[in-house]
């Protein structure tokens, strides 16, 4: 059994007239990458606020390594918030060094961190500057220090690519995955779906203030696996004989032209026996396992939310 950095007990967070949080719960395991995925108003900043203790819930509770979120659990978090929270009129060396303070590091230690950070980031000339003469690319890396800075156990990060160019977006993947190799875990929040499939080891999905899916990647692409396989085939004398009913597969896209069909097989039948029956007719080409995308899942289990 994994064990978990966060236990996220039966959550409920209301505003005036609007739930925020209706019973979530979500056990986030150490040392994974953990995206917490929804559309927006879906209550994930409310969770993570929750977590960070910037709020409290109205009902449910957390635990931090098995004792109850406390203050104390503060320093040993990481967070970078979607709306940035860098104050424009300050230099950047000394924020960086009174923001280290306030988790608990010595201005002597925070300097020589932000040394080795600075350099890693080639940002050494910034040390002066204002956070207002800085693009929102450059901010963005500052405050991506900001949070990592003191090292923390545990990582939020809400859409931390935002701003940043596709260079500097790897750039910033690649630290991710780096602090996550080193011990740290991280709860991951995006509309990047393509980064989730990347990164992400687990993943939950928060649809109208509930959760509606979460797991294992692995097992969540394993458990939307519709059996459909797109095949690329040759030297078809009669088309209809290849495309019409059998008891083996159902076709989903018929593009003859070109020469390829996408199917899905039916229960309990096997690949190997369809291409058997499909090689009496055509030469195959290629043959492809069509595996749902994070992506597709998403847009698939909202929508069902959605109606439902």
């Amino acid at each position: 059994m994994q064990n978990l950095i966060l236990d996220i007990q039966n959550i409920v967070k209301q505003y005036a007239n609007h739930t925020a949080l209706d019973h979530v719960s979500l056990a986030i395991p150490e040392g994974k990458i953990f995206g917490l995925l929804g559309p927006n108003g879906a209550g994930k900043t409310s969770l993570i606020r929750i977590i960070n203790q910037i709020t409290a819930p109205d009902a449910g509770q957390i635990f931090f390594h098995n004792e109850p979120l406390a203050a104390k659990h503060i320093g040993k978090i990481g967070y970078l918030p979607e709306e940035r929270g860098l104050y424009k009129k300050m230099k950047v060396g000394e924020q960086m060094i009174y923001l280290a303070q306030l988790k608990g590091l010595s201005r002597n230690d925070a300097r020589k961190r932000l040394i080795y950070w600075f350099d890693k980031f080639d940002v050494g000339s910034w040390w002066n500057k204002k956070i207002e003469d800085l693009s929102k690319g450059m901010q963005q890396k500052v405050q991506f220090i900001a949070t990592i800075l003191h090292e923390p156990e545990l990582i939020i990060l809400d859409e931390p690519f935002s701003g940043f160019d596709p260079v500097n977006a790897q750039v910033i993947q690649e630290e991710i995955l780096a602090l996550n190799k080193k011990g740290s875990t991280i709860i991951y929040s995006t509309h990047r779906m393509e980064t989730v499939e990347e990164i992400c080891d687990n993943i939950a999905l928060i649809n109208k203030s509930k959760k509606v899916l979460d797991g294992s990647v692995k097992a969540i692409k394993d458990a939307y696996d519709k059996q459909s396989y797109h095949i690329q085939y040759a030297n078809l004398q009669e088309t209809n004989s290849l495309i019409g009913e059998n008891s083996l597969f159902t076709v989903q896209v018929d593009d003859t032209m070109n020469q390829q069909i996408q199917i899905k097989l039916q229960p309990e039948v096997r690949l190997n026996e369809v291409l058997a029956f499909l090689m009496t007719k055509v030469e195959i080409l290629q043959v492809k396992k069509v595996i749902p995308s994070i992506n597709d899942i998403f847009i698939e289990k909202v929508t069902a939310t959605d109606i439902a």
